[in-house]
């Protein structure tokens, strides 16, 4: 049995993660630390465990295997190193850090303590990436030329019930969150764009919108990045789009993948006609099973290292680029 602590409530996917302990025979609860007192203590009292105020006591505590970090992603550094340094595993949020240097830093202390550390990138379990990966690896588009992937909602628009949208206001937060729409709903299209493309990015071209006030993060973007094997990589993510389907996009010289929500289309030269496509791969284990299998049977997950590095890379670049209203080479962040 894997014993973790959950370490604060602050993400919105606090409850999801919590959830997927709870439906794990292979995992227990055993306390809640959280950097806002009182909501930990609530969030403990939900789940029937106990509450502990000092960070340390949780991370020092024989009964504890393993932690999720849903703590604002600025004090994912400090936490995440701290956890690695006491032996504890680690399943975090994305993005893992804000810079590739702070990234590479964790990973170094994580690897230096032999624990295993993942962080949550789950549309790469999907069966419509693994569908799309199949139709590149067969060489079924011919040579790819471009992927367009956007994923978007309406967190940020007001409602009756919440004026200010229905994320958290602290999600506007920017020295908390480092960012809007693109470093939360944006790494979704990054890692499967940079996954896709197969290979580091080239430069990257990004513009951030601040549309709602008197945030000062972005909640409207579009990021294009070219990538080394000549692929173009389109980004588009929001917190202001109501009805917005989960879109990705693959255009070779032979054909065309389409993908909107659970549709699946594909067009090649071979029959020149659009197929739907019905019958898709089965979805491989979600990060949080592939986390437990890998502590536990050492079987390595299908999320990498490098996954979790480009993902920041991405997101550090576009926010430069959106800055300087310039293109930023990769070799400018790595």
């Amino acid at each position: 049995m894997l014993n973790v602590a959950l370490l604060s409530r602050w993400h919105v996917h606090a409850d999801d993660y919590a959830n997927q302990v709870r439906g794990n025979d292979d995992m227990t609860i055993t306390m809640v630390w959280d950097e806002d007192l009182e909501r930990g203590k609530q969030w403990a009292q939900e789940l029937g465990v106990p509450f502990e105020a000092e960070l340390d006591e949780v991370l020092s505590d024989d009964r504890v295997d393993g932690v999720i970090v849903n703590t604002p992603t600025n004090l994912h550094k400090k936490v995440i190193i701290k956890a690695a340094q006491y032996k504890k595993h680690i399943f975090t949020e994305k993005i893992l850090a804000f810079t590739i240097q702070d990234c590479q830093e964790i990973m170094r202390v994580v690897e230096n303590n032999g624990i295993h550390l993942m962080v949550s990138l789950p549309r790469l379990t999907d069966s419509y990436y693994l569908y799309a990966q199949y139709v590149l690896d067969r060489g079924l588009l011919g040579r790819l030329t471009l992927i367009r992937c956007r994923f978007a909602h309406n967190g940020a628009v007001p409602s009756d019930n919440s004026p200010s949208g229905w994320l958290p206001d602290y999600f506007f937060n920017k020295e908390q969150s480092g960012g809007g729409a693109l470093i939360d709903l944006g790494a979704h299209p990054i890692y499967l764009t940079n996954r896709l493309a197969g290979g580091a990015a080239k430069e990257i071209s990004a513009t951030l919108q601040s549309i709602r006030e008197p945030y000062d993060v972005d909640d409207n973007a579009l990021v294009t990045i070219e990538y080394e094997a000549g692929v173009l990589g389109v980004v588009e993510t929001s917190f202001l789009s109501s009805g917005s389907p989960f879109q990705l996009e693959l255009y070779g010289t032979e054909g065309t993948l389409l993908i909107e929500d659970e549709k699946v289309k594909l067009k090649t030269n071979t029959d020149n006609t659009w197929v739907t496509v019905d019958e898709l791969p089965s979805p491989l284990l979600m990060p949080m099973e592939q986390w437990v299998k890998s502590i536990k049977h050492h079987i390595e997950p299908t999320i990498t290292k490098e996954d979790v590095l480009h993902l920041t890379a991405i997101n550090q670049a576009a926010s430069l680029s959106n800055t300087t209203g310039q293109k930023v080479k990769w070799s400018d962040i790595i």
